[in-house]
């Protein structure tokens, strides 16, 4: 199975396994957790894509959901097998969100693509990652699609932190000068995106939008804030987080975004 030798280094010297665990990471999942609990149902089968070491997978199927997971990287998959408890009916296989043929149409109530679309560069590839998605996911199924974008990335890391030069990053065609908008090769690891992006890619399918939503808003850029609040004021700014998430004017100040469709 071919894979981007980039992205198999990056994961196999990366700890996926706790990104989501630590306060300000929490925010992310605890997100797409809060939008998943709004349509699933006793019942349902959930089939993940791009699953990693299964932080989602797990935790529908702690809740008794029927979880079909397909992960790109070896490592990731030994990592998710580890974390499987007695008891979940849960599976994974090897496989790429560009070809889920192995899975029939139709099937799935709630198909979770959560991490392909950080690692396609093209939009034909990034169309028929969300084509296959649609095509498994049953009729009136919901699809969760996750992209990361690319101005809350650009503040927190550029202007912030200063982990990337921006101006090196200008010169070097990754940002445009005018505009600041994204440009990402296999090597960048990360394609980022902004919202009018995801609508164009999305203008082709016949699905509806349910919801787009600001997975984690300004959680990462006030990520030592995050993680200093006691429970009670991370309880707080989880309710304020989850009340304005969708406010239009608030959407592109994200690292990541989460797309909601229903077939």
């Amino acid at each position: 199975m071919k894979t981007n030798r980039y992205l198999t280094d990056f994961y196999n010297n990366y700890d996926e396994d706790s990104r989501l665990t630590v306060k300000h990471g929490s925010v992310e999942f605890l997100t797409t957790m809060h939008y998943i609990g709004k349509y699933i149902k006793p019942g349902d089968r959930v089939l993940e894509i791009g699953a990693g070491t299964g932080r989602y997978s797990h935790a529908l199927a702690r809740q008794s959901h029927t979880v079909d997971a397909v992960e790109l990287i070896e490592h990731n998959i030994e990592v998710f097998r580890r974390n499987t408890l007695p008891g979940e009916n849960i599976t994974v296989v090897q496989g790429n969100a560009l070809d889920l043929s192995a899975f029939q149409d139709n099937t799935y109530d709630i198909t979770l693509l959560l991490g392909p679309l950080y690692h396609l560069y093209s939009r034909e590839d990034k169309q028929q990652a969300l084509r296959e998605a649609i095509r498994v996911t049953r009729p009136g199924g919901v699809i969760f699609a996750a992209y990361v974008i690319s101005d809350g990335c650009l503040l927190d890391e550029g202007f912030h932190r200063g982990n990337i030069n921006v101006a090196q990053y200008i010169k070097m065609g990754l940002l445009d000068s005018r505009t600041f908008a994204a440009s990402s090769k296999p090597e960048d690891l990360f394609e980022l995106v902004r919202k009018e992006d995801i609508d164009d890619l999305m203008s082709i399918f016949s699905v509806t939008r349910l919801h787009y939503a600001a997975s984690d808003g300004c959680a990462l850029f006030m990520r030592e804030a995050v993680d200093a609040m006691d429970d009670d004021t991370f309880a707080l700014f989880l309710k304020y987080h989850f009340a304005t998430c969708e406010r239009e004017d608030l959407l592109g100040i994200t690292s990541h975004a989460l797309d909601i469709f229903r077939k």
